[in-house]
C-alpha cells in the first residue's frame, strides 16, 4: 500500500510559485509520511519540482541525520552524497531546465518531531506533533533551513485509524479501506517556507466555524474537554473577522486550524494554516479571567499574514514577524475588551521596557540576537508610534500595500519602511532611528502617546505625580478614584503602586463593596500582611471566581492564621484550579505541612503530589510538583526517577530546571545516595545527564 501511495499520490501535476534562489528554484513538493511512533521514526518520501536558474554542477537540501533509501532525478538513479546535515545531488544542471527529484528516506528525529504519550499507561493520550521553529524541519524532511526558499508543499500521511491527522492546507482525501491504515491527503495552493510545515496526530474532536468571508475554522479538542471548548476558543471567529477587516488583506490560506498538543515547547506556533498550542491553555470558564487563550489565539492568527504570507529574509528582520503579531493581537483585544484594556496593556509593557532600558540593557529591534521582550513588546510599541505618526488611514494603506506587494516572498525592514513612506508621504528616517535602531526605549514619547490617547492614563500620570510629590495617598484621593468612572486598570495600578499608603479602613471598604475580581486580586497579591480586623474580608477572597486569587489567598491566610489552617484547607479541598492545577498542588503541599491535618490521609496526599511529577502531566504541573516536594523535603524514589528522566526532556526550559534541581540535590550526601540508588534501576538512555556528574 505504501509503495502504491508513493508512486501515485506523489505524482500529481505541479504548478510553479517560484522564489528567488541563487542557482535553482524549488517550486513544489509532494511529501509522503508514515510515522512509526514505537520506534520514534519517520518513513518518508518526497518529490520536488525545481527550475534551474543558472548552470550548476550540484544542488543540495538540508537533511539532518536522514538515511536515504532511494534518490532519483527525473526517474533515474543519480549520484548523491549525504552527510549529517545535507544531501548533495551531483549533475550538470543547465539553465532553463526543469527537473523532478525523488527522495525516499528514514529518519529518527532528535528534535522537531515529538512522539508523546507512547510509553505511559494512559489510553488515548498518544500524540505526534512537529515544531519547526525557524529552520528545523530538515530533521524529518529533506528541505530548506533558509527561509527564503518558498515551496508549495502537499502532505500525504499514513496513520493508525484510531487517530486524527491535522496538517497544513485542505484535507482533500482520507481513505477508508478495511484492514488498512487511512491515508490523509492535504493540499496547499500557495508556497511557504519549510519551517512552517507541520503535522499533528492524536485523538481529537473538533468545533467547526465559518468566517464572514467563508473561510473554514477548525478548533480541535480532546474528547473529554468538550466543556472547555467555548471558553478556550472564545472570540475566535470575531478575531478572524476583525483581522481580515483591519489588515485589509484577505486571509491568505485555504482554511485555519487550531490544535492543542501535550508538552509543547512554547505557548503556540503559527504553522501555515495550522496553529499548534500548549494544551495548558485549554481552560474552563473560571480560568478565563486569569489565563485565557485570547492573546495567543490572536497572536498566532496574525502571523498567518505577518510571517507566513510575508516572511523575513533573516533574523535581522524578526520585528516584521513578532512585533507585528504582538501589535495586531493587542488590536484584536482592543476590539474585544475595549480601549482601556489596550492602552493600559501598552502602559504595562512600557514600564518593563523602560526599566530594562534604564539598566543599560535595552536592545535594538534590528539586533538579530535581541530578546523576545524586545521583538514582541518593543516591536508592538514601534508600530503603535508609527500609526500615530502617519495616521490611521495611511498606516492601513501602507500595511495593505506591503502585504500585497510582497505576498509569498521574503522581506526586509527597509522594504516595509519604504511602503509606509510611500503611503504616508512622510520621511520615516527619524522614526527608524528612535524606535528601530536605538537600543533605548523612549518612555517620554510613549508616555505622551498614552496621555494623548487615553484620558484615564492622563489622569493616572497626573495623579501619580501629585502623590509622588507629597508622598501621601489620603482617603479623599482614594475616595475620588473609587467614586469616579475610572476603569479597573486604574484602580488596580493604584493598589499595586501605593498599597503601603492605603489605610486598613479604606481597604476594608473596598473589599466590602468592590465587585471587580481584578481589583480584588490586586489587593490579594499586593497586601503582604493580613491584620486581624481585615481577616474576614480577606477570607471572602477565597470565594472569588478566580483560581489565581484562590491560590494566593489560600497561602496567605494559611500562613497568617495557623489556628485556622484546617478551616482554609477544608474550604479549598476540592479545587483543582487552572490547567496547571495551581490550587490543588498548593493544597496538597500545605496539607502535608500542616500537623494533624487528616493524618490518616497523608500517605495519599503525598502519593498524589508525587504522581504529578509523571510525564503524563504537562511541564508546568510537573515543575511545580517537583518544587513543592523539594521545599518540604518529600521527594521519594518515584519523584527522583521522574526528575532524572526529565533532565533529558525535549523542552529546554523544563530540562534546564530539572538539571538545576538535580545539581542542588546532588550536593547533599543523603540525597545523592538516594539518587544513585534510583539510577541503578533506570535505563541507560535515562541517565545521559546524570552520567556527566558520575564521570
Amino acid at each position: 500500500m505504501k509503495k502504491i501511495v508513493l508512486a501515485s499520490v506523489l505524482c500529481f501535476c505541479f504548478y510553479s510559485y517560484g522564489q528567488h534562489q541563487d542557482r535553482v528554484d524549488f517550486i513544489k513538493a509532494k511529501v509522503y509520511l508514515s510515522p512509526i511512533p514505537e520506534e520514534k521514526m519517520i518513513k518518508g518520501g518526497v518529490i520536488y519540482r525545481f527550475n534551474v536558474l543558472q548552470n550548476v554542477d550540484s544542488i543540495f537540501l538540508d537533511a539532518k541525520n536522514i538515511d536515504f533509501l532511494k534518490v532519483e532525478l527525473d526517474g533515474n538513479k543519480t549520484d548523491f552524497t549525504s552527510t549529517e546535515n545535507i544531501i548533495s545531488i551531483k549533475h550538470k544542471f543547465k539553465k532553463g531546465a526543469s527537473h523532478k527529484l525523488l527522495l525516499e528516506y528514514e529518519a529518527k528525529p532528535k528534535q522537531t518531531v515529538y512522539f508523546v504519550g507512547w510509553n505511559d499507561d494512559v489510553e488515548g493520550n498518544e500524540q505526534i506533533w512537529t515544531q519547526g521553529q525557524g529552520k528545523y524541519t530538515s530533521h524529518w524532511l529533506p528541505s530548506f533551513d533558509d527561509m527564503e526558499e518558498k515551496v508549495e508543499f502537499d502532505l500525504t500521511i499514513e496513520a493508525d485509524k484510531k487517530y486524527q491527522v491535522i496538517a497544513n492546507g485542505n484535507l482533500l482525501l482520507k481513505t477508508n479501506n478495511d484492514g488498512e491504515n487511512p491515508i490523509w491527503l492535504f493540499d496547499m495552493k500557495k508556497p511557504m517556507s519549510s519551517y512552517l510545515l507541520a503535522f499533528a496526530m492524536g485523538t481529537y474532536d473538533k468545533q467547526v466555524l465559518t468566517s464572514e468571508s467563508g473561510v473554514t475554522i477548525e478548533n480541535y479538542y480532546y474528547l473529554d474537554d468538550n466543556l472547555k471548548v467555548e471558553p478556550t476558543y472564545r472570540y475566535t471567529k470575531r478575531i478572524f473577522d476583525f483581522f481580515e477587516n483591519e489588515i485589509g488583506v484577505a486571509y491568505p490560506w485555504q482554511n485555519y486550524k487550531q490544535v492543542p498538543v501535550h508538552d509543547f515547547l512554547y505557548a503556540g506556533m503559527e504553522n501555515t494554516s495550522a496553529t499548534f498550542f500548549s494544551d495548558a491553555y485549554f481552560i474552563d470558564s473560571t480560568s478565563f479571567i486569569d489565563r485565557n487563550y485570547v492573546n495567543i489565539n490572536a497572536h498566532e492568527l496574525a502571523h498567518q499574514w505577518f510571517g507566513n504570507l510575508v516572511t523575513e529574509k533573516n533574523s535581522e528582520h524578526h520585528w516584521l514577524h513578532e512585533g507585528f503579531a504582538t501589535y495586531f493581537a493587542y488590536l484584536a483585544e482592543k476590539e474585544i475588551f475595549g480601549d482601556d484594556y489596550f492602552y493600559w496593556k501598552l502602559f504595562e509593557t512600557a514600564k518593563v521596557l523602560s526599566d530594562i532600558s534604564e539598566k543599560g540593557e535595552g536592545e535594538s529591534l534590528l539586533n538579530p540576537k535581541a530578546s523576545s521582550l524586545t521583538f514582541y513588546e518593543k516591536g508592538a510599541w514601534a508600530l503603535a508610534i508609527l500609526k500615530d505618526k502617519v495616521g490611521e488611514d495611511d498606516f492601513k494603506t501602507g500595511i495593505e500595500s506591503y502585504l500585497n506587494k510582497y505576498k509569498f516572498q521574503n522581506v526586509t525592514v527597509s522594504d516595509f519602511i519604504v511602503e509606509m513612506e510611500l503611503a504616508s508621504g512622510k520621511d520615516l528616517g527619524e522614526f527608524r532611528e528612535v524606535w528601530l535602531v536605538n537600543e533605548t526605549f523612549n518612555f517620554e514619547i510613549a508616555k505622551a502617546y498614552l496621555e494623548k490617547s487615553n484620558r484615564f492614563l492622563k489622569q493616572f500620570f497626573e495623579f501619580q505625580e501629585e502623590i509622588d510629590a507629597t508622598d501621601v495617598l489620603d482617603d479623599e484621593k482614594l475616595k475620588w478614584i473609587w467614586h469616579s468612572e475610572t476603569p479597573w486598570q486604574f484602580k488596580s495600578q493604584i493598589i499595586k503602586d501605593y498599597i503601603s499608603q492605603i489605610s486598613d479602613s479604606s481597604l476594608k471598604k473596598i473589599l466590602a463593596n468592590e465587585k471587580s475580581i481584578k481589583i480584588r486580586q490586586s489587593i490579594a497579591t499586593s497586601k503582604k500582611n493580613i491584620p486581624e480586623d481585615l481577616r474576614s474580608h480577606f477570607e471572602s477572597l477565597l470565594e472569588d471566581e478566580s483560581y489565581s486569587t484562590k491560590e494566593v489567598m489560600l497561602f496567605r491566610l494559611w500562613d497568617a492564621y495557623p489556628e485556622n489552617r484546617k478551616l482554609y484547607l477544608d474550604q479549598t479541598k476540592d479545587i483543582n484550579g487552572h490547567p496547571n492545577k495551581n490550587v490543588r498542588l498548593l493544597w496538597l503541599t500545605l496539607a502535608l505541612f500542616t500537623p494533624d491535618y487528616n493524618s490518616t490521609e497523608s500517605i495519599n496526599y503525598h502519593r498524589e503530589l508525587v504522581s504529578y511529577t509523571d510525564a503524563k502531566y504537562n511541564p508546568e504541573i510537573r515543575q511545580t510538583a517537583f518544587q513543592y516536594l523539594f521545599e518540604i523535603k518529600a521527594l521519594n524514589d518515584e519523584a527522583y526517577a521522574n526528575l532524572i528522566k526529565t533532565t533529558n526532556h525535549h523542552s529546554w526550559q523544563f530540562r534546564n530546571y530539572a538539571r538545576r534541581l538535580l545539581d542542588t540535590l546532588w550536593g547533599d550526601e543523603e540525597q545523592k545516595k538516594e539518587i544513585e540508588k534510583v539510577a541503578n534501576q533506570l535505563n541507560s538512555s535515562d541517565l545521559r545527564y546524570l552520567k556527566t556528574k558520575l564521570n
